[in-house]
C-alpha cells in the first residue's frame, strides 16, 4: 500500500476539527513572516522579494516545528495539551530547526532561481527535516540525510502532496488578496500574506507532519546516535 495514500484526507479531518487550535498556532509565526517579508520587499524591491521568500520558507519549516507535537497530540482525537504547552514542546529543538530551515531555505530558493527543478527536487527530499529534527533527535545538518532516506522511493508521490498543498495556499492568498485590494499595497501585502498563512499554513504543516509519520512506519529506523 502506498504510505502517502489517505495523507491529505487525514489532514483535512485534523485541521477541521482543531481548525482554532491550529490558526492560533500559524497567526504567530506568520505575523512575523508578513512583517518581515512586507519590509525586505519595501526596501530591496527584487532582490528583497528573493529574501522575503527564504523568509517564508524558514517559516514554513519554523511552524512545521510547533505542529509535530499538535498533530500528534490530536491524532489520537483528544487534545490533550495547551498552546503554551505545545510551543514549549518545540522550544528546545528551535536551535536546529532554524538552522536547518535556513539551509534548507536558501538551498531551495537558490535552486528554484537557478533552474526551478534543483529547488523542487530539494524540498521534496528535505520536506521532513524539522520531525526528524523534533521527534527523532537528529541535529540540523544530520536531518537532511535522514529527511531523504525518509522520502527514497516515494518521491514523485511527495513531490504531488507538496504541490497540493502549496497550490492551495497559493490560491487561499489569491482569494484574500482580491478582497484586500483597495488596501495601500504594502497593506494589502501584509494582510494577505498574514491571513491566508493562517488560513492555509497549517494545513500545509499539518500534510507535511502526518507524511513524516507515514513513511517512518515504512522506513528502516534511523542508526543510533553516538
Amino acid at each position: 500500500m502506498n504510505p502517502t495514500s489517505g495523507v491529505l484526507g487525514e489532514a483535512w479531518g485534523l485541521y477541521k476539527t482543531h481548525w482554532q487550535r491550529f490558526a492560533i498556532l500559524a497567526l504567530a509565526v506568520y505575523v512575523v513572516i508578513g512583517l518581515a517579508s512586507a519590509l525586505l520587499i519595501g526596501l530591496a524591491g527584487i532582490f528583497g522579494a528573493l529574501l522575503a521568500t527564504v523568509v517564508s520558507l524558514v517559516g514554513v519549516f519554523l511552524l512545521q516545528g510547533a505542529f509535530v507535537h499538535a498533530v500528534l497530540d490530536v491524532r489520537d482525537g483528544r487534545v490533550d495539551m495547551t498552546i503554551g504547552e505545545t510551543f514549549a514542546k518545540a522550544r528546545p529543538y528551535l536551535g536546529a530547526i532554524a538552522g536547518a530551515s535556513l539551509l534548507a531555505g536558501l538551498g531551495i530558493a537558490l535552486g528554484l532561481l537557478l533552474l526551478l527543478v534543483p529547488g523542487l527536487y530539494l524540498l521534496t527530499i528535505w520536506v521532513l527535516i524539522v520531525p526528524v529534527i523534533v521527534l527523532e533527535g537528529t541535529g540540523a545538518v544530520g536531518s537532511f540525510s535522514r529527511s531523504k532516506d525518509l522520502v527514497h522511493g516515494h518521491g514523485w508521490n511527495v513531490f504531488g502532496l507538496i504541490v497540493i498543498t502549496f497550490l492551495l495556499q497559493i490560491a487561499v492568498g489569491i482569494v484574500i488578496g482580491l478582497l484586500v485590494v483597495s488596501l495601500p499595497e504594502t497593506a494589502a501585502r501584509f494582510i494577505s500574506d498574514l491571513l491566508s498563512g493562517t488560513v492555509a499554513g497549517p494545513f500545509v504543516a499539518i500534510t507535511w507532519v502526518i507524511l513524516y509519520f507515514r513513511l517512518r512506519d515504512v522506513s528502516p529506523a534511523p542508526p543510533p546516535t553516538a
